[in-house]
């Protein structure tokens, strides 16, 4: 089963329900962090990666010798990552998504394809938890394809964890397409709120079963449990606004063996999560 984590802003708790369900499980189980612009789960686990990958994507690459400057691979890219005004087309490698579309459209095969690296996928293990990361490169501006590596690695028949980016943006619906199960994480507040509603309309649209964790319970308003009753939508569990829990986590210490105490509360998810 794969189990995506995600929230409709950042800083709300989406790492700490992430590797905290990680090791709640008894057995093995993955734990992807698909926040490649700033990975942080590897925080919380002394473990150096035992593999690196080099993720690269196939960008154009034109042959002034045989381009005569007819447009095509210009009006066919919906990304605007190739420019021509009936000249040799000019290249912008950052737009490019790498689909390749350019190259089977050039009636005279002047564009090739090149790699060009964007990042890295680290893998650990600490205990009964491997670790997949990856890495956005300084400067590159597309994480999909990264996150898609990372998904790569996915290994078939047990559990995972998705420790997705924050927001409603395509990094998010890349880390959530072909899950079965998303934990929409929030905090009682008007920001939390309006960031769920638009975390809801984006899960629904994809159509993957949902549930909510309220994280800081006891600070701000009712107004998002209220939300959640209005649309039907479970509350699969509420994290104290304790203190003790900001000192563990700023100390890179994961709650469940810090503080024992919520220890139930986490395996409750766990239950309601996979049994539900």
């Amino acid at each position: 089963m794969n189990i995506a984590v995600a929230s409709g802003k950042g800083g709300t708790g989406k790492t700490t329900v992430s590797v905290n369900l990680a090791r709640m499980l008894g057995s093995k189980v993955q734990l992807l962090d698909c926040d490649v612009e700033e990975p942080n789960a590897h925080l919380f686990f002394q473990a150096e990666p035992k593999e690196k990958m080099e993720v690269t994507i196939p960008v154009p690459q034109v042959d002034e010798g045989l381009c005569d400057g007819c447009g095509e691979c210009a009006k066919f890219c919906r990304y605007h990552a190739i420019v021509s005004f009936g000249t040799t087309p000019l290249i912008f490698p950052e737009m490019c998504h790498g689909c390749g579309g350019c190259t089977m459209v050039c009636p005279k095969k002047a564009i090739r394809e090149m790699d060009k690296r964007i990042g890295m996928v680290e893998t650990s293990q600490t205990g009964h938890i491997t670790l997949i990361q990856g890495r956005l490169d300084v400067g590159v501006a597309m994480a999909p394809p990264l996150i898609r590596a990372v998904k790569g690695c996915l290994q078939e028949g047990g559990t995972a964890i998705l420790d997705a980016p924050p927001g409603t943006s395509c990094p998010v619906i890349a880390t959530l397409r072909n899950t079965d199960f998303v934990i929409l994480v929030t905090e009682p507040t008007p920001f939390g709120l309006n960031d769920l509603q638009l975390a809801v309309d984006m899960v629904r649209e994809i159509g993957i079963p949902f549930g909510v964790v309220v994280n800081r319970f006891g600070v701000g308003d009712n107004r998002v449990h209220q939300f959640c009753s209005e649309q039907q939508i479970n509350v699969l569990l509420e994290i104290p606004d304790d203190r003790r829990i900001a000192e563990t986590y700023s100390r890179g210490e994961l709650i469940v063996d810090s503080l024992p105490e919520y220890r139930q509360l986490f395996k409750g998810l766990l239950d309601r999560t996979i049994n539900r």
